[in-house]
């Protein structure tokens, strides 16, 4: 399957990269790609043939493959990346919050809805009855 983005793609939007970056940019595409297309299917969606059908919608699919790629790349390679550290003195405390805890790649909330791939739920709980939620009450 293709990628939604090219490095030319992540060369143009966000930088240069690197010689080292270039072969691991190139794996990523391939693995982001194919977690995008797993996050459609989850709600039932095939995004190879939303991007074939719409150019607007595989300049989007280009965009967040490039961004997830960006922040892969940013994420420290020698280290766990923090995001948060403290340290003490006499007491000797030390404690930090970590940007992806056990690293490797994550998909932001954010860019599955520019997709369209996460929808807002809604439903009502009735104490008197049954719970429904989305359409589970319409036959």
């Amino acid at each position: 399957m293709t990628p939604f983005a090219t490095i030319e793609n992540v060369e143009t939007m966000w930088r240069k990269l690197e010689q080292d970056e270039v072969a691991r940019a190139t794996a990523l595409l391939d693995v982001i790609s194919n977690a995008l297309r797993l996050e459609a299917r989850k709600v039932g969606k095939d995004l190879d043939k939303m991007v074939a059908s719409d150019e607007v919608y595989a300049s989007v699919a280009c965009s967040v493959t490039v961004d997830v790629i960006a922040r892969t790349l940013m994420t420290s390679t020698n280290q766990e990346p923090m995001t948060q550290m403290t340290q003490s003195a006499l007491g000797y405390s030390y404690s930090g919050s970590y940007l992806v805890p056990g690293g490797g790649m994550f998909i932001k909330n954010s860019e599955l809805s520019r997709l369209g791939l996460k929808r807002q739920r809604y439903g009502v709980i009735d104490f008197y009855a049954e719970d429904t939620r989305d359409h589970d009450h319409i036959n």
